[in-house]
């Protein structure tokens, strides 16, 4: 896709429909040894929230950071706008692979959240400077004078707003119990006022979002799924029905037991 100038006008959401493949570009760039990346033609991503669940190493990650790169976000995750204020524009990902459908309309801002980044690009914020976004924007406090999960409800209660693109890469790692319940009510005020998210999580909190499209990502691709559905809620409520189970289960009834909570939770 070559990168051009982007005339969409301004908006509520959505903005980013999907990933396409470019024919003429899938080879050997192309990880079709991540089974939901060569699935990815059955994403849709026209709901105002998406959230991507799966155990580690199903392509989560891998997605998400497609999504934000073709839509113009820096790979290292942060502002939409890039550094010396130019405008973002779509590109194509993945060596050239994959493309993002857009509709008509553009985000006026939008943000990149990567837990393992964040720690960097809050270190830029805090000292300010040339191309770094005003303090202001985040709440006046300094990012690194707050612990890391004040830091990012900071920044989601501070840039998460109407007519915004955000993509959210595992925010829970940061964040309490309390403090994922503090992120989903922020998520849902800004996807209601018009913004659009895609997450990857493996929170049962985040993943409870009303109204959020949901797919499961596993070693077969990916489909949609209902929230009782999910593995990880399912496996949550069986431990937390009976954790002892779960904990170096010492005989073979015990180890069924685990097995069929996990099943039937």
């Amino acid at each position: 896709m070559k990168r051009r100038r982007d005339l969409r006008g301004f908006g509520p959401g959505p903005y980013v429909l999907g990933l396409r493949p470019v024919r003429e570009h899938w080879g050997a760039s192309f990880p079709f040894d991540v089974p939901a990346v060569a699935a990815v033609e059955q994403l849709r991503l026209d709901a105002p929230v998406t959230l991507l669940a799966g155990d580690n190493g199903t392509g989560k990650s891998t997605l998400v950071e497609a999504i934000a790169e073709a839509i113009g976000f820096a790979a290292e995750g942060g502002e939409l706008e890039r550094a010396g204020g130019k405008p973002a524009v779509p590109r194509a990902v993945l060596g050239g692979a994959l493309e993002p459908v857009l509709t008509r309309r553009r985000p006026r801002n939008g943000y990149f959240l990567r837990a393992e980044s964040f720690f960097n690009l809050a270190g830029a914020i805090d000292r300010g400077g040339r191309f770094a976004p005003d303090l202001s924007l985040y709440g006046d406090v300094p990012l690194h004078g707050q612990s890391h999960g004040q830091s990012f409800l900071a920044l989601a209660a501070n840039r998460f707003g109407a007519d915004g693109f955000y993509v959210l890469d595992e925010p829970e790692a940061a964040l309490s119990v309390s403090g994922a319940l503090a992120l989903l009510a922020i998520v849902v005020r800004a996807a209601r006022a018009g913004a659009q998210f895609v997450i990857a999580t493996h929170s049962p909190v985040l993943l409870a979002c009303p109204d959020a499209r949901i797919y499961e990502l596993d070693a077969a691709g990916l489909a949609p799924r209902d929230y009782d559905e999910l593995e990880t809620v399912r496996f949550t409520r069986g431990f937390l029905n009976a954790p002892e189970r779960f904990i170096a289960p010492r005989s073979r009834s015990d180890r069924q037991h685990q097995s069929a909570l996990c099943v039937n939770a």
